[in-house]
């Protein structure tokens, strides 16, 4: 019989893990498989091929939730985040440093904090602050490199139920997805389809873990969903400061 490599049914079940998070959160998917893929090859090609499996996933999560879609958010900071994050990366390369993620790692634990202890509740976003979050956030995002979390961060300062919030964060990543996947196609093609192998893997794995965290969603209450958001920000904070210290 034969047996799947040990590499291959990691990549496999991290890919799950991330689609089951992503559905859940809004985000997940790119910072769990961009650090396994940079395991294996250079960060900017793991950076591009991880974005193939996550446009997936993104497109299929809308389609799927398109209908709790909070459209005012949408405008009011999904746009501003969309074009913040795109500046932020095109700038990666010359802007970033150890003193941007140390301050992108604080903001996700002051957000994952606030929301585990209830204050991130009293907090909401008026329309001009709502512009310059999703501005701030986005262009903080891509300049670190991790968008998904400071966005998921800032969305709980809007009053949204956890579908709206799931479905605004997705199409605000799908906007990015469109923007950004071009240029990976237009510079890196032959080595994108060199890894093949790894991005039709972790295709797979976060369309069936999309599937997981939709059954999970339906059965989470709104104020454990909420709980549940901020524990994974308050991770993403820790991991990503553990790292940088490491």
């Amino acid at each position: 019989m034969h047996q799947v490599p040990l590499e291959q049914l990691v990549v496999f079940l991290v890919a799950l893990l991330a689609g089951g998070v992503a559905y859940v959160s809004g985000f997940g998917i790119g910072s769990l498989l961009t650090p396994l893929f940079a395991l294996r090859m250079d960060v900017q090609l793991a950076v591009a091929a991880v974005s193939i499996p996550h446009f997936l996933a993104t497109l299929w999560r809308f389609l799927i939730l398109r209908k709790d879609l909070d459209s005012k958010v949408f405008r009011q900071f999904g746009l501003m985040s969309a074009a913040g994050g795109l500046a932020g990366a095109l700038l990666h390369n010359v802007a970033s440093s150890p003193q941007l993620t140390i301050i992108f790692c604080g903001l996700l634990l002051f957000a994952g904090v606030t929301g585990l202890t209830g204050l991130s509740s009293r907090l909401r976003f008026g329309p001009r602050v709502a512009w310059i979050a999703g501005l701030l956030s986005g262009l903080l995002g891509g300049l670190v490199g991790n968008q998904g979390g400071i966005r998921s961060a800032a969305l709980l300062g809007f009053d949204l139920e956890k579908a709206q919030f799931v479905a605004t964060a997705t199409a605000i990543g799908m906007v990015v997805d469109a923007a950004r996947m071009p240029v990976y196609f237009a510079t890196r093609l032959p080595d994108l389809l060199s890894v093949w192998q790894y991005i039709l893997l972790a295709a797979a794995g976060v369309l069936a873990g999309t599937v997981l965290g939709r059954m999970l969603l339906s059965k989470l209450a709104e104020s454990v969903f909420k709980r549940t958001v901020s524990s994974l920000i308050l991770l993403l904070g820790l991991a990503m400061l553990v790292k940088l210290l490491h």
